[in-house]
């Protein structure tokens, strides 16, 4: 079996059960899911659905509940869109990576100082904040008639016949 055949695989099972969970899985525990990836062994029998859901441990464990009880609803689904001898079986795992790495970006965050380019930027923004205001550039109103009006052409306020 190739390797490019079972990344085909594992993408067209990712899409089905992402999508399916999204549209189709109206179990309340079911909710704030997102399919990171999905791991298919070779012989194509089973697969690995690894999910990243939001909020504390009490309601990721009963997201994963609510997946494990739906698990035959998606197996048929992704049997549809999959033409294959075995419909792979499909098990849930929660996928900590996206947790980590916001809990990480939090705790740098803290520890590290600001960066001086930072406070260089904010500075920068609060001059272009008042380009819309009194001193902006104004435009005469007979500088440019509709373009519609005339094709799409640009013409000046003048009429054609005194030019």
């Amino acid at each position: 079996m190739t390797s490019r055949r079972m990344a085909k695989m594992a993408e067209a099972i990712r899409e089905v059960v992402g999508m399916a969970i999204l549209a189709e899985i109206k179990d309340p525990r079911v909710r704030d899911v997102t399919v990171t990836h999905v791991d298919v062994a070779p012989d194509l029998r089973s697969a690995k659905i690894h999910v990243s859901i939001m909020g504390d441990d009490k309601q990721q464990k009963l997201c994963l509940y609510g997946l494990e009880s739906a698990a035959g609803f998606l197996q048929r689904k992704v049997g549809d869109r999959i033409e294959t001898r075995y419909t792979p079986r499909l098990t849930f795992e929660l996928d900590m990576g996206v947790k980590r790495s916001i809990e990480m970006a939090r705790i740098l965050k803290e520890v590290l100082p600001p960066e001086p380019a930072e406070a260089e930027d904010i500075d920068d923004e609060a001059e272009y904040e008042d380009v819309g205001g009194e001193d902006a550039l104004e435009l005469p109103d007979d500088e440019f008639e509709d373009e519609s009006e005339n094709g799409g052409e640009r013409t000046t306020g003048e009429s054609d016949e005194t030019q």
